[in-house]
């Protein structure tokens, strides 16, 4: 019996081959058609995204029509879609820490939209570190953030002290645009250095940054900045849905003046009723299990209680372009 099942499976599976086999060979032009408007075999389809003629970046109007420049706007752009999980992020993360970034850069007289600079160097990640050390949402070099007047050590790195370092960050911005008159070219500069950006500017004899043969990196960097804003300002447009629940809300911190040692940061967030991970968590800059003032006041961040859980749904929503509801 089981070997007539097995014989009559063979068989089966030889006649469906042959049928099948038949039909591919008979396929004929008015079959193709047919074929074409039938639903696609795959779950999901990709197509490619529209490109502007032009773009608007710090008030600046920036032409994509040329070859290179619709190009290179339309690689970043589709990289940015089809990287969906952390394309996500960044929406999820801005919700916590746009707040935070705007403020400063209005208040430094930089443009709005050098906070998605900021999302292109860390991708928002507040641990972010570069294989060249270069570190926090603004990915400072020790070097710059020295210059600058950041404390660089190793119990302190206020790299990573978001407030302090976006003032950093305006700082450059600002002594960038007194060179170049361009924001584009400021940003580009963000990434290449001054040095190099005008260098090549006059080496190469020309006026415009975007005209410049750099490596890839600095080539790509202001395609990414324009890019990632235009998904921010258009989100559904690009297949980005979301919802208030979806964003990561802000948490509300309390601060603590701190101008005397701290030998143990896990026994001080303790006494703050919080673990040492919170601790780290909104206190990022500092970097080793203790704290030396050296005559220095410090404020620490202690997040309260009642906002470290997801208790009932986020309903703080800091841009309502990024959601549906």
């Amino acid at each position: 019996m089981c070997r007539m099942n097995r014989l009559q499976k063979i068989v089966g599976l030889v006649v469906s081959g042959i049928i099948c086999l038949t039909a591919c060979l008979s396929l004929g032009s008015s079959d193709s058609e047919k074929a074409k408007k039938e639903k696609p075999l795959v779950a999901s389809m990709t197509s490619s995204p529209e490109i502007p003629d032009e773009v608007i970046f710090c008030g600046e109007k920036i032409d994509l029509t040329r070859y290179n420049m619709h190009e290179g706007f339309d690689r970043e752009l589709t990289s940015f879609i089809y990287f969906h999980s952390t394309t996500m992020l960044h929406f999820k993360r801005a919700n916590r820490y746009f707040p935070v970034i705007e403020p400063i850069l209005k208040a430094n007289g930089v443009p709005d939209d050098f906070k998605y600079l900021a999302v292109i160097e860390s991708n928002l990640d507040i641990r972010a570190l570069s294989g060249v050390n270069a570190a926090g949402f603004w990915q400072l070099l020790p070097g710059t953030a020295k210059q600058y007047g950041l404390t660089v050590e190793k119990e302190v790195d206020e790299r990573y002290h978001i407030e302090k370092a976006t003032e950093v960050a305006c700082k450059y911005i600002k002594s960038a645009y007194k060179k170049y008159g361009s924001w584009a070219a400021v940003a580009a500069s963000y990434n290449g250095g001054m040095g190099r950006i005008s260098g090549e500017l006059s080496k190469q004899n020309a006026e415009s940054t975007f005209d410049l043969w750099l490596v890839e990196e600095t080539s790509r960097y202001v395609y990414r900045i324009m890019a990632i804003k235009q998904i921010f300002e258009n989100p559904y447009k690009y297949g980005f849905v979301l919802k208030a629940e979806n964003l990561y809300k802000p948490i509300e911190c309390k601060e603590v003046e701190v101008s005397s040692n701290i030998e143990d940061l896990a026994a001080f967030a303790a006494e703050h009723n919080v673990t040492y991970a919170d601790l780290k968590q909104f206190n990022l800059w500092l970097r080793d299990r203790k704290l030396t003032t050296a005559g220095k006041t410090y404020k620490i961040l202690i997040p309260k209680e009642s906002e470290l859980y997801y208790k009932k749904p986020n309903t703080k929503v800091h841009d309502s372009r990024w959601v549906i509801d």
